[in-house]
């Protein structure tokens, strides 16, 4: 427990660091690309509009940090007071005060929030607007003296360290080795922390004195993670195979990195695969002098290349970095998958590992999902939200928006930061590894943990409580439990449709025999079989713990007469894309009640006992009864 709190405390310290640059963003690209094109060595010399970049990173930048971090702690008051507090380092420095802007900034937030709760409640009628506007003066003013004479100086000579230790790093031959700490910690999600925290603001004093830095592709180099990627595309197995080719597109073209940290966590040895990459990489770029002129974000091989110098020299340099990265992460990452065992390459059983890490209970057979809070009675925002509110997030908003769109409903869904989430947010969803900062942040509302934010039939779950809102306790109760009242049970599932000790030389024979049951037994049409071969072409209805539940497409809900399902028991078990099924649940849904019997499944097998059980259960009754009994 004292682990777990440690490393959410670290990643919400990294995060709030990143916060502060990356809504700031555009204005350090807007600078790099005015540097790039105009100074007298750009692409474009212009000695008028070059003279904007000197005020521009002494004075804009660092008061827009300042001030978004001033609002980060206590919103406009903390922002201004922030801005003015960043003023007193930025005259007391000769160098862009990054660093001082990130100190000063949320202390100026930190000091307005104090003062106003100090005196909330003690201010006469008429003269709230004379304290606030004055104590945020005062407080402000006093905080640029102290800044321009004590902060400011310290900071100054810290940065100095900072970068002759970037300096002796590469003239050693060392900086490589910063691939140990930079690659994990990125999984770790903490990439937007070191990236914009602690490597953006030493890279800008680099750039300043010799035009481009290293520091801004340690960590936004795409190679090792599109090694991974393409490794898995080719000798993955399974539903990691299948969605690495997307993924890997995603990753390099979209920049965003966190879609490849589950693959890494399913096999833990490839921790070594993006070391040694990072490292090949960065040795690659010292040696070719590479470099960009301005944080890539995000690391994207498009905005990488966007600001990269304008020279032959440093595009060969960048892209021989990203290319190296990539090759070596492949060779290796392929070697670990080819000689590790099978089981580590099931995404459920990774996934309950780091729960277990995390100290809580995995679910399964419910894709991994842990909900907390109380499903609200009439949803108008979802958010989605993330280390940086652009990256995983993203996809996921735009993945639920177009079923929320599809499904005809009047709902906002947006994505954020977790620093950012807005406070009228009804329903947040977010990565298990960052669901309790999301949870401290907004405690109120019903949070949705996802293992994977391109694929989750938690979206289609959420859809349907959606849809059936006017009824959502309800709803809710009956998807939280197999179907009891009046006898559901024993029209969903009769004990003549549960056949034991079954032995099938495919998946493709399974399912075919699942099907013929769900037809036998009037549930549905002849052609619904075929439909269950086709969903589970499209997208593997394996969900782990050794069962697999095939079933229909959307198109073939017409071809669903009622409600039902079988069981067949299979103890030496079926391959299913290369995992090991000894249990299948052939589903068929009517009028919206295939959700309830996906839910029925997932509590009983989310205990591996049950599991254990029915496989070994000698009576068509003994096996019914242990679903009854969960």
């Amino acid at each position: 427990m004292a682990q777990a709190n440690i490393k959410v405390a670290i990643q919400k310290f990294g995060n709030f660091l990143s916060s502060m640059v990356l809504p700031n963003i555009s204005a350090f690209i807007a600078w790099g690309l005015i540097t790039a094109l105009f100074i007298p060595t750009g692409f474009l010399p212009n000695e008028s509009l070059a003279k904007m970049v000197g005020p521009m990173i002494t004075y804009l930048l660092p008061l827009l940090i300042g001030y978004t971090g001033g609002k980060l702690v206590h919103d406009q008051r903390g922002a201004v007071v922030g801005a003015i507090a960043t003023m007193g380092v930025i005259v007391g420095s000769d160098i862009p005060m990054f660093l001082g802007a990130m100190i000063m900034g949320p202390l100026g937030g930190y000091a307005i929030k104090k003062f106003d709760s100090f005196i909330e409640g003690k201010v006469k009628a008429g003269f709230e607007m004379l304290v606030n506007n004055f104590s945020a003066g005062i407080i402000g003013g006093v905080l640029a003296i102290l800044s321009l004479l004590a902060v400011g100086p310290a900071v100054n000579v810290f940065t100095g360290w900072l970068v002759r230790g970037v300096d002796w790093l590469v003239g050693t031959g060392l900086l490589p080795l910063t691939s140990i700490i930079i690659e994990p910690a990125k999984v770790l999600f903490l990439n937007n922390a070191i990236n914009h925290g602690v490597l953006s603001p030493i890279g800008i004093e680099q750039v300043k004195q010799t035009g481009q830095s290293i520091l801004f592709l340690l960590e936004a180099n795409p190679g090792p993670g599109l090694g991974v990627l393409l490794a898995y595309s080719i000798f993955g197995k399974g539903t990691a195979k299948r969605t690495a080719p997307g993924a890997a597109l995603i990753q390099f073209f979209g920049g965003i990195h966190e879609i490849y940290f589950p693959y890494i966590l399913m096999r833990p040895m490839l921790f070594l695969a993006v070391i040694v990459s990072g490292m090949s990489g960065v040795f690659t770029l010292v040696l070719l002098g590479g470099g960009l002129f301005t944080p890539a974000s995000p690391g994207s091989i498009i905005a990488i290349l966007a600001v990269t110098p304008h020279h032959a020299s440093s595009y060969i340099a960048n892209i021989a970095g990203v290319l190296v990265a990539a090759v070596v992460s492949f060779v290796l990452s392929t070697i670990i998958l080819k000689t590790g065992k099978e089981a580590e390459e099931d995404i459920e059983s990774a996934a309950k590992k780091m729960q277990e890490m995390k100290g809580k209970k995995s679910a399964v057979a419910d894709m991994f999902v842990e909900t907390t809070g109380v499903f609200p009675e009439k949803v108008n925002k979802i958010v989605f939200a993330c280390d940086a509110g652009m990256g995983s997030s993203a996809m996921g908003a735009s993945l639920l928006r177009k079923k929320v769109k599809e499904a005809e409903l009047n709902i906002s869904v947006t994505n954020a930061a977790i620093s950012n989430i807005p406070a009228d947010a009804q329903i947040v969803i977010t990565q298990e590894e960052l669901t309790p900062r999301a949870k401290h942040k907004i405690p109120n509302a019903y949070h949705i943990s996802v293992d994977n934010f391109l694929s989750s039939p938690e979206y289609d779950r959420l859809i349907q409580r959606l849809q059936n809102s006017e009824s959502t306790s309800q709803e809710v109760a009956e998807l939280s439990l197999p179907a009891k009242e009046s006898g559901a049970n024993d029209d969903l599932l009769r004990e003549e449709n549960i056949f034991l000790n079954q032995e099938f030389n495919t998946k493709e024979e399974a399912i075919r025999f699942a099907g013929q049951v769900l037809v036998k037994a009037g549930y549905v049409k002849e052609s619904y079989i075929e439909a269950m071969l086709v969903r589970d072409n499209m997208t593997s209805t394996y969900m782990g713990n050794d069962v697999a539940i095939p079933h229909g497409t959307e198109e073939a809900k017409k071809d669903v007469i009622k409600s039902g399902f079988t069981v067949l028991q299979i103890p030496n078990g079926v391959d299913f894309d290369g995992q090991k099924v000894r249990l299948i649940f052939g589903i068929a849904g009517k009028d919206n009640t295939h959700l309830e019997i996906l839910s029925s499944i997932a509590i009983t097998c989310s205990d591996m006992e049950n599991i254990e059980r029915m496989v070994q259960a000698k009576t068509a009754k003994e096996l019914k009864d242990i679903m009854n009994s969960n």
